[in-house]
């Protein structure tokens, strides 16, 4: 009889077949709260990183139309250090929402120095970290050579060919980096650089060359 009670008493304590301990709620309901509150970063950081793509897109376009650093420059620089700030403290993970913003705002801040002919300001002076300061760099090359083509088409080879000179640098410079495409898809950057360098020496030749040949109908 013992025995038979003990049989029951431990057969009656342990679960029946199939039952599991069940997923506790206060997990779920955390985790719903992280996932919420992930949501609202990333809109947030959607937002910003729009606001700052817009801003240093506007300020390019000034830059080349004006030829002078308009005041929006100051606001490019400013939004990118905060946005850059608030990457490393809130949004660890999304970094991919405000990678354009990043480098735009950064081409943005390069072709300012180089319409200010100031030096061109790192990573470290602009509050960004080298993976978009790279894209930005590789960027800036191709404004560069919208400074080149603008100075031939007012007959200013002097000026173009300093322009040149510095599309050969930043060029030199950002073949230099190698790395991996896990790190920063920087490849494309700098084949496009390759390619606009090619291009832009060849039109400066073809300008040097025209420059020398006698216009029709000029006097020897």
């Amino acid at each position: 009889m013992a025995r038979e009670m003990t049989e029951g008493s431990r057969s009656s304590a342990e679960p029946s077949p199939g039952a599991f301990p069940a997923l506790g709620e206060e997990i779920a309901v955390a985790i719903e709260a992280h996932l919420r509150q992930r949501e609202l970063r990333r809109e947030e950081l959607y937002q910003k990183a729009r606001r700052l793509r817009r801003l240093a897109q506007a300020t390019m376009s000034r830059l080349h139309a004006e030829r002078r650093v308009p005041e929006e420059l100051v606001s490019v620089r400013g939004l990118l250090g905060e946005l850059s700030d608030y990457l490393r403290r809130e949004g660890r993970g999304d970094e991919p929402l405000a990678l354009d913003a990043l480098q735009e705002a950064v081409e943005a801040s390069l072709l300012g120095a180089i319409v200010e002919r100031v030096p061109l300001p790192g990573p470290s002076d602009l509050g960004v970290e080298p993976e978009p300061y790279l894209l930005g760099l590789g960027d800036v090359v191709g404004e560069v050579r919208r400074l080149v083509l603008d100075r031939l088409a007012h007959d200013d080879l002097s000026t173009a060919e300093g322009y040149l000179a510095l599309m050969e640098q930043l060029a030199e410079t950002l073949l230099r980096f190698d790395t991996t495409r896990a790190i920063v898809q920087l490849k494309p950057k700098q084949d496009a650089a390759r390619a606009l360098l090619e291009r832009t020496r060849g039109e400066l030749v073809m300008a040097r060359y025209l420059a020398r040949v006698p216009t029709a109908g000029a006097r020897p």
